[in-house]
């Protein structure tokens, strides 16, 4: 059992509840899920909670807040993965779905919903942690690289604010676009603010002057 096993907070997300007379799919299912649950704890994960894929997903979610969601699916697994794309639209967490459902156009979807790692062969026992470093790793890496695409957005966005500000100060005063920068800058550290937002509160200013 590795350290970070131990830190980690797991929820399984499984089919809803059994029928009240549950057919052989069924009682297979539960198997599944009860070896599923075995292979995350014998590798020394929490498991915090097992939870029905169902329409109060999100706000169960919302919570225990785990770090990871494990999904074990088979031939509910389109609906159950919904409720869980739902339930981490808004809070972003890594999805390990294990399924034997074959169909490979299914598992580009659930790839493309956000699933961090999809097993098509049932619950591999033997290598369950291989797995959750990978979706972990992944996930990790996809969430650096939508924070640098996050701040390259805001730096355009920061640098089309100022080339405006920096363009009303040379209409209306004559200023050089050195010398209107020079006077958003020192704004900018008189005040102790953003030269951005310094942009910004003379743009709305000149806006509402007309």
């Amino acid at each position: 059992m590795t350290e970070d096993a131990r830190k980690l907070r797991l929820v399984i997300v499984l089919p809803v509840t059994l029928s009240v007379e549950p057919d052989d799919d069924e009682v297979a299912e539960v198997e599944r899920s009860r070896i599923l649950r075995l292979a995350l704890l014998e590798s020394g994960y929490n498991v915090v909670a097992t939870l029905p894929g169902d329409a109060f997903l999100p706000d169960r979610l919302s919570q225990i807040q785990p770090d990871l969601i494990v999904v074990d699916a088979e031939s509910q697994g389109r609906d159950i993965l919904e409720h869980v794309v739902m339930a981490t639209r808004d809070e972003r967490r890594p999805i390990v779905m294990f399924s034997d459902d074959e169909d490979t156009s299914y598992l580009r979807r659930a790839i493309a919903a956000g699933v961090s790692a999809y097993v098509a062969t049932g619950v591999p026992t033997d290598h369950v942690k291989p797995v959750i470093d990978v979706a972990m790793a992944r996930f990790e890496h996809e969430e650096q690289l939508r924070r640098e695409l996050a701040d390259a957005r805001n730096q355009l966005e920061e640098r089309k604010v100022i080339d405006r500000a920096k363009g009303l100060l040379m209409t209306r005063q004559g200023l050089s676009e050195q010398e209107a920068y020079a006077r958003l800058r020192k704004a900018a550290m008189d005040k102790g603010i953003k030269l951005a937002d310094v942009a910004q509160r003379l743009i709305d200013a000149a806006d509402l002057l007309g």
